[in-house]
């Protein structure tokens, strides 16, 4: 079983980072919007159905759950907290993954957003991830508890086109889907 080591505030006021002692998903995140996509995955469905949840993110050795506005940390953060210590198993360690082929624009950004961008929002609690690139236009969807977050859309947003601008492409241009 999972012991939560740590709760952590993030930017964002509606969104807790629960801290585990061991890696809850073996590669990448897993982003649950709402209930009914959390559908045949047995602990965001737990999480979901423990109170006012808006959004369940979880990475490597975190869990970022983001409550609905009305919702009351005191109240749910244990009820949070039980649900993840009772359900949450160990993953298996993550397979090593190796580059097919040669190195493309996309790979870049993502290289670029894997080395800069994701563990600077992985610290507070969330995580982007690429939907589209065509046309010099890059579209992305922040998760956890980058979701709702107001810097998230504006600041963050801007900083990381300048960062592509600069070490990729200068025609990047980004957009939050």
């Amino acid at each position: 079983m999972i012991k939560i080591i740590e709760v952590q505030a993030t930017p964002n006021p509606d969104a807790l980072k629960f801290i585990a002692d061991a890696r809850l998903v073996d590669r990448g995140a897993k982003s649950y919007e709402d209930a009914a996509a959390a559908q045949g995955h047995p602990l965001a469905e737990a999480l979901f159905a423990a109170g006012p949840v808006a959004s369940v993110f979880l990475l490597d050795r975190f869990v970022t759950v983001t409550k609905f506005p009305n919702g009351d940390w005191a109240a749910l953060e244990p009820k949070i907290r039980a649900v993840l210590e009772a359900q949450a198993q160990p993953a298996a360690p993550a397979a090593s993954e190796t580059a097919a082929g040669g190195e493309d624009i996309l790979a870049r950004i993502n290289a670029v957003i894997d080395e800069n961008v994701r563990p600077a929002l992985a610290g507070d609690g969330g995580g982007l991830q690429v939907v589209d690139f065509s046309d010099n236009i890059l579209s992305v969807h922040y998760q956890g508890a980058c979701g709702g977050c107001p810097s998230a859309s504006a600041g963050t947003l801007f900083a990381i086109q300048n960062l592509l601008q600069r070490m990729v492409d200068p025609k990047i241009q980004v957009v939050s889907v």
